[in-house]
């Protein structure tokens, strides 16, 4: 019996995954709106695929951190990233994190499923426009976002979605003085002198675009 987890913090996104799912033959199907419960459901019921969105609960890439972790809680366990960050670069930290697929929500139906099967099979999964935008990485230093840390990425996602010092720290668990040392560093690396130009370009780079609906097409 296949058992796979989705974690994703919007119910029709789930509702569209479990359809698919079971169209596709998928016997059980865990569901998780928010990364803490996703990891502790992950680790009572070790399922055999995880699907896991990047923005979970608004709070930026949240989503990185928990695939890290539950890399490190089973090193074989297939985990496929389901998100709306189409940057190469959000997609090459996933995969550095542990994903074994990256899969984009504005994709077919048809795509999430072969994605889906992919990694169930223990083989990787990217589109290919997306695949070769990342190997493009290694060979250029002039993408934006390249020389970014994690945390940085994190900071910059929230700051697109307008979060403030104060919210940054809070849900990402870190004091003020290391966000605004954060933001000073994203400000030097993506070349924005001002707070408020530092934002234009997180919305720029890293902001979430609307969830639609996942279903047949």
């Amino acid at each position: 019996m296949t058992s796979v987890l989705v974690i994703d913090d919007h119910p029709i996104v789930l509702q569209g995954c479990r359809r698919l799912l079971e169209d596709a033959g998928v016997e059980r199907i865990l569901e998780a709106g928010t990364a803490l419960s996703g990891y502790r459901l992950f680790r009572r019921e070790k399922p055999d695929v995880v699907i896991v969105d990047l923005a979970l609960q608004g709070n930026g890439l949240s989503g990185l951190p928990l695939v890290r972790r539950l890399r490190r809680q089973s090193a074989r366990t297939p985990i496929l990233v389901f998100s709306m960050h189409g940057d190469p670069i959000i997609a090459s930290r996933a995969l550095e994190a542990g994903a074994n697929g990256y899969v984009l929500k504005d994709t077919t139906s048809g795509a999430l499923i072969e994605a889906f099967e992919r990694v169930r099979r223990g083989q990787p999964y990217m589109s290919h426009d997306l695949a070769m935008q990342v190997a493009m990485l290694g060979t250029s230093k002039t993408a934006p976002l390249a020389d970014i840390t994690l945390r940085e990425l994190q900071t910059l996602s929230l700051l697109a979605d307008g979060r403030d010092y104060t919210q940054i720290a809070a849900e990402l668990g870190i004091s003020y003085k290391t966000v605004a040392n954060t933001c000073s560093q994203l400000r030097t690396k993506l070349g924005a002198s001002t707070l408020p130009e530092l934002v234009r370009r997180a919305i720029q780079y890293v902001a979430t675009a609307p969830t639609g609906r996942t279903g047949r097409q």
